[in-house]
């Protein structure tokens, strides 16, 4: 871009060069023009206007300018352009230094602007001339589309925003809604801080539909030109584009427009092919591809059509999301309208439409679509077309395994019941149905093939196989069952009977069943080195390093989950007998203090399972990440996600995965968070757990009831829940002496002492000491062991050592109970040095959101003579109902931001949001966003 012109655009409400009057945005120039009324008054500041492609963003930047520029102020305009960001601080410049009245000294900012290593001295000059203009009347500075300015510019607008609020400039900056470049949404993150005023454009209604229709067609629309102007879903970029092209259609009789024939044929729009024509050859044909096959589309089936890999569109994907063009629907493509397909398979020769129609529908050249069945004569015992499907499903497993699932379940419907290959077919389906997020239906079909007569040992040793990764996330004990069944059948092979047992392995690992799994892992080592099976070798790896970490060598147990892990990754997640291995990396990590890499780790698998359509893996991923946002403080986050991942009511099994994080992961936030009615619900759970088969699923449901036995002021009941599992066998107790988590040492000592079971306490800190001991590389188990030390002898010294090691640790809740003990240990003798460490510990709780907590920590201070309300920095006075993750979500939807926006903004799943958004619907006893955003600006804005 070039610093010596202005940036000129047609505005979405403009045809052939003629402006229609702005409707439906009554209430944003409205607030826009408050915002120039206080500039007027010397009032700076930042407005930010934020919506999709089409919304009338640059219009909105125009009007304001326009009502600007009556009121006599001076106003400069710029404007990025996504094809020349290459000069920096272009669109900046163009605003400031190309208008009628350019700042004073233009020629010397153009020189240092275009001279290296002059970005320090260009932002003083400017920062001074800005000054300068701002002493001789108001300006505004108007910016659009910030979504593609470059990164000087960026900095430059940050810069000088902030440095110069004081004055009687205000910024008017338009950006994008939904995903915008790392170094954008830091921009933007920083101007809300600073106190940015936002302005979100969403679709028009249907009042401003029917004006603007009248506008552009010059007359009232009759009911069949409306229906086809209610086709552009209120965009009105889209609209008044396709009332342009609907003119020449149109008949105006007695002041009404109508159609004078039906419905015209769809036609090329302005906006899509500036669009188009910005991409790169490769994403035009993506795209152009996409239109001709109609409907959402996944990635592998444009791969075929483009005769590429998966692989090698990445980038063209990515091009045509940025471009607004695509969306991402699950794991298909779709167009973010339909009014914008239709455009571009309008400007497709119609051979070329008809020919990659038939190509996406698997028809040979010159059949029609409408006899696909028939072309391709896929019928029942059609043995060539079934091994095609079978061949595509392995090809696609990887990349696309939604549609994996369904050529797989096409073969077995083309398989006929009596064919040899059936039984393969069916073990080879249930794990996509599985992975697709259709267990049920995996089960029964696997339930089925095995009630069957005739089945070989191979076959059933591979369906029972299928079965037993299918139940790992719903029934662990049903998983051991089916390995050892199909281990034990005669005759197979080494490569299956190597994979059986590595599963074995990892269901007695999951199970709790420890010394079982160890020696099962041994036999399974032999079997799978004779078979040379890589798979079940990275699976095997998982339970050594399950062992090591049973064992308290830590140290081990790291090194073999990094080589599971690098192990199934080098395969490939379709091969992997436990998807994925890096739930137990991350895990780990969590478990042992490294909470900062576990969250990465997750957020990470929760990303690229989410990207693949691996809805299974998804949901494990989700599962552990709420154990680890328990873990850091985060309650709002760990029970949104515990929410959002809940089980089905049709899924298999008791749902052991869910028992053993989603379950105990509610209760706790519920206990820390003081919502009765939810631990009640959540320890009636725990009862149903305690009869479980899987012995680890009992470990957890008991630890469950004793922290709500202790809840309730019941020490005693609680000692009585857990003397089962701490007398339990050594070889299959849990590795923290029946506890959960290392950081759950204290609160068992605190427990036992309450209770009058000192043993118990004892026993506690032996482990705690041990374990610590053992991995003295690891400060967040030396902690746990101090500050178990510290109340059992009731001595300062460990708590204050406690804390210092939880200094360098995110697990916030674990150092504010150190923090609260230690205060609670010198408030006995020496009150004000208690104080600092209540203080300390009520503003981690407060972050937490643990209001249980914050209440007992703050009848600590009243006891302490602290008569001052302490500092409760983190909520929001205005908003007492929600918790600080819920705002955040509330804010951004408040701004027309949709779920799947707000998620990618806020990096959480949508699922996660939108159980944010209902709780905050419940709380605010709202019905509608609508509601909601008026109760936002009646809150915040104060309207």
């Amino acid at each position: 871009m070039s610093v010596n012109r202005v940036t000129t655009r047609t505005t979405p409400e403009e045809t052939d060069g003629v402006r229609t009057p702005l409707r439906g945005r009554d209430a944003e120039m409205a607030f826009i023009e408050e915002r120039l009324d206080a500039l007027g008054r010397g009032e700076g500041g930042i407005v930010r206007v934020e919506g999709p492609a089409g919304m009338g963003r640059s219009r909105i930047l125009a009007e304001a300018a326009e009502a600007a520029r009556r009121r006599g102020t001076r106003v400069f305009e710029g404007a990025a352009d996504p094809d020349e960001q290459f000069v920096p601080l272009g669109p900046l410049l163009d605003g400031l230094l190309s208008t009628e009245e350019s700042l004073s000294g233009a020629v010397r900012l153009r020189d240092l602007a275009t001279t290296p290593g002059q970005r320090f001295w260009l932002l003083q000059e400017l920062g001074d001339r800005l000054r300068e203009a701002a002493r001789n009347g108001p300006l505004l500075v108007v910016l659009d589309d910030l979504q593609w300015c470059d990164d000087l510019t960026l900095l430059t607008f940050n810069t000088l925003a902030a440095g110069l609020s004081s004055h009687a400039i205000l910024w008017l900056v338009a950006v994008r809604g939904g995903s915008v470049p790392s170094g954008v949404r830091t921009t933007l993150d920083r101007i809300r801080q600073a106190g940015a005023h936002e302005v979100a454009l969403g679709a028009l209604d249907d009042r401003a539909t029917t004006r603007i229709t009248e506008d552009v067609l010059g007359a009232a629309p009759d009911p069949d030109v409306l229906c086809i102007a209610r086709r552009a879903e209120g965009v009105p970029q889209l609209l008044v584009e396709l009332l342009g092209s609907l003119r020449q259609a149109v008949t105006l009789e007695n002041g009404t427009a109508r159609l004078s024939a039906g419905p015209p044929a769809p036609r090329e729009l302005p906006s899509v092919v500036r669009r188009l024509d910005q991409l790169s050859g490769e994403a035009r044909e993506l795209v152009q591809t996409a239109a001709a096959v109609g409907g959402p589309v996944t990635v592998a089936l444009l791969a075929e059509l483009l005769s590429r890999s998966s692989a090698a569109l990445i980038t063209a994907v990515r091009e045509s999301l940025d471009a607004d063009l695509l969306a991402e629907s699950g794991e298909h493509l779709a167009f973010r309208h339909d009014l914008i397909r239709e455009a571009v398979e309008a400007g497709l020769p119609l051979s070329l439409r008809q020919a990659l129609s038939r190509q996406a529908a698997g028809l040979p050249p010159g059949r029609a679509p409408a006899d696909a069945t028939e072309a391709v004569g896929a019928a029942p015992g059609d043995a060539a077309e079934a091994d095609r499907q079978r061949t595509e499903a392995a090809e696609l497993a990887g990349t696309a395994p939604g549609t994996a699932a369904e050529r797989s379940l096409k073969a077995l419907e083309l398989t006929a019941a009596d064919a040899p290959e059936r039984p393969r077919v069916v073990a080879e389906t249930i794990p996509l149905l599985w992975q697709t997020g259709r267990a049920a239906q995996a089960r029964e079909l696997g339930a089925t093939a095995l009630a069957a007569d005739g089945l070989g040992p191979e076959d059933e040793a591979l369906i029972r196989l299928a079965l037993a990764r299918l139940a790992v996330q719903f029934d662990f004990s049903e998983a051991v069952r089916q390995a050892r069944a199909g281990a034990a059948l005669p005759g197979i092979s080494l490569t299956a009977r190597g994979r059986l047992l590595a599963m074995l392995a990892v269901g007695l690992s999951v199970s709790g069943e420890h010394a079982a799994a160890e020696q099962v892992a041994a036999q399974a080592w032999d079997t799978a080195a004779a078979a040379g099976d890589r798979t079940a070798e990275a699976t095997l790896t998982t339970v050594r390093s399950a062992v090591s970490f049973h064992r308290m060598d830590l140290a081990e147990a790291f090194r073999q989950a990094e080589r599971s892990a690098a192990l199934a990754d080098a395969l490939g997640v379709s091969t992997s007998l436990w998807v994925p291995e890096a739930l137990w990396h991350a895990l780990l990590s969590n478990t042992t203090g490294r909470t900062a890499e576990a969250l990465a780790l997750a957020e990470e698998g929760i990303r690229i399972t989410g990207e693949q359509g691996r809805t299974a893996a998804t949901r494990m991923w989700l599962m552990t990440r709420t154990r680890i946002l328990l873990e850091t403080g985060r309650l709002s986050d760990a029970r949104a996600d515990a929410e959002a991942a809940s089980p089905a009511t049709d899924e298999p099994g008791p749902g052991n995965l869910a028992d053993v994080t989603l379950r105990y992961v509610m209760l706790r936030v519920a206990l820390h968070t003081g919502d009765r009615q939810t631990a009640e619900a959540y320890a009636a759970e725990a009862r149903r757990m305690r009869t479980d088969d899987a012995p680890v699923v009992r470990h957890f449901g008991t630890w469950m009831l004793a922290l709500m036995a202790d809840y309730e002021g019941r020490p005693d009941r609680a000692m009585a829940e857990l003397d089962a599992v701490m007398t339990s066998p050594a070889a299959d107790r849990p590795a923290y002496s029946g506890l959960i988590d290392p950081a759950d040492a204290p609160v068992l000592v605190r427990l036992a002492l309450r209770a009058g079971r000192h043993e118990r306490a004892v026993q506690a800190v032996a482990m705690a000491e041990k374990r610590a001991a053992l991995n003295p590389d690891l400060p967040f188990l030396a902690a746990t062991a101090a500050h178990a030390r510290g109340l059992l002898d009731n001595d300062l010294s460990p708590l204050v050592r406690a804390v210092r090691l939880y200094e360098d640790c995110p697990r916030i809740l674990a150092r504010a109970s150190a923090l609260e003990d230690a205060g609670r240990k010198l408030a006995t003798t020496r009150k004000p040095e208690a104080v600092p460490y209540f203080e300390t510990a009520l503003a981690l709780y407060v972050r937490a959101g643990a209001v249980r907590d914050v209440a007992r920590v703050r009848r600590r201070l009243r006891a302490a003579g602290v008569r001052r309300r302490p500092s409760t920095a983190g909520l929001c006075d205005a908003w007492p109902e929600l918790t600080a993750a819920e705002l955040r979500v509330v804010r951004l939807v408040a701004q027309g931001l949709t779920n799947q926006q707000a998620a990618e903004y806020l990096s959480l799943s949508p699922h996660t949001v939108s159980s944010h958004l209902r709780r905050a619907f419940t709380k605010l006893d709202v019905t509608s966003r609508a509601e909601l955003t008026r109760l936002v600006k009646h809150r915040d804005d104060g309207e």
